[in-house]
């Protein structure tokens, strides 16, 4: 099985003498901001935001050799003439997958302008522009590799056959990312708000192959539209939906649930628990739509603070070598509110 593995992982690595990159994700999308849409930057009801998020991946599966994602991100919104804001942040991940520790890792500015298009004081409606601009890094560890020539066809292995890569496959590279989003949203009052954005990344599409030369391989551009809100039940309970559909190529992905948000003091107290459940399709290479996986989601928020935790049970046929198990997921947000001076309430993420 481990030998299977290495093999997979350079078949990928050379079938067609390049790597399609796949892009991360989040199962808990609506706690990474920055990470689905450049123009949700500075979108937030405090003054500075702080986000991290761990996904753990198929380690059922894999074992020490899973899909392992992080992300933190940092974002403020700055207020400009009487109800406008501009949004300024960073965001840093990394992806380490692999027996070869392929691995990818990526930091970014992002901007953002959001204009008001009509309300009042406690209600408004906002268009927000965004924009961010990154370098990636693209690597891979050949260590540990196990290659063809090694093996003798009666299931035999000879590590001490020495096998050299060529000249042109280069291991470690750095390339531009750029993306771009719009997102609108409405806020109805202080606990009812909704939103809906769209939002290209990759729009550059940098070559991402590891072989130099005359090889090239473009990283696919990726659309991404999602949607969701708050709508209060009664002043205890909040329905809280979202979706979120993302296309690359030929491959899409659809991520749609929702919770319910039960206060546990009162509004001012920020004190409130979530339960979730979330249902995520992806499409087959030969056509048709198949199920991928049953998301159980929570968060708990308390003042400036929110905690989420979700795990994704496996129902495609990865279930048969995973036994049901998916992926861990842990996301926390803090946010630095200071003085308020307008009475403008955005979607709380």
């Amino acid at each position: 099985m481990r030998y299977f593995k290495s093999f997979l992982v350079l078949a990928a690595l050379f079938v067609g003498t390049s790597l399609m990159a796949q892009d991360i994700h989040f199962s808990q999308f609506y706690m990474s901001p920055l990470n689905l849409n450049p123009a949700l930057t500075g979108v937030m009801n405090c003054n500075t935001r702080v986000v991290g998020n761990y996904r753990n991946q198929w380690s059922q599966v894999l074992r020490g050799d899973a899909y392992n994602t992080y992300s933190v991100s940092y974002d403020q919104k700055i207020a400009v003439g009487r109800s406008d804001y501009f949004g300024i942040g960073g965001t840093f991940w990394g992806d380490r997958a692999g027996e070869l520790s392929y691995g990818t890792t990526q930091g970014r500015m992002s901007f953002s302008y959001s204009k008001k298009m009509g309300g009042y004081r406690k209600k408004a409606h906002y268009l927000v522009f965004g924009a961010d601009a990154g370098i990636t890094q693209r690597r891979v560890d050949l260590t540990n590799a196990r290659w063809p020539s090694q093996h003798d066809g009666n299931g035999g292995f000879d590590e001490s056959i020495i096998v050299t890569p060529s000249q042109d496959f280069n291991s470690d590279f750095l390339h531009a990312d750029v993306s771009a989003g719009l997102v609108w949203f409405s806020v109805l009052d202080d606990k009812n708000s909704y939103y809906i954005g769209a939002a290209i990344h990759h729009l550059n599409q940098p070559n991402v192959t590891f072989f130099g030369g005359n090889v090239t391989e473009a990283l696919t551009s990726r659309f991404t539209l999602h949607a969701g809100g708050e709508f209060e039940m009664n002043k205890d309970m909040s329905f809280v939906p979202g979706f979120i559909y993302m296309s690359q190529g030929e491959h899409l992905e659809i991520n749609l649930g929702t919770s319910i948000r039960f206060n546990l003091g009162s509004r001012s107290d920020g004190q409130s628990w979530q339960l979730g459940g979330w249902y995520r399709l992806g499409n087959q290479v030969d056509g048709g739509i198949h199920s991928d996986a049953v998301i159980i989601s929570t968060r708990f928020d308390y003042g400036n603070y929110g905690i989420g935790f979700s795990y994704d049970v496996t129902v495609s046929q990865l279930r048969q070598a995973g036994n049901f198990n998916g992926a861990f997921e842990f996301s926390l947000n803090y946010l630095i509110c200071g003085p308020e001076k307008r009475s403008v309430y955005c979607p709380r993420f």
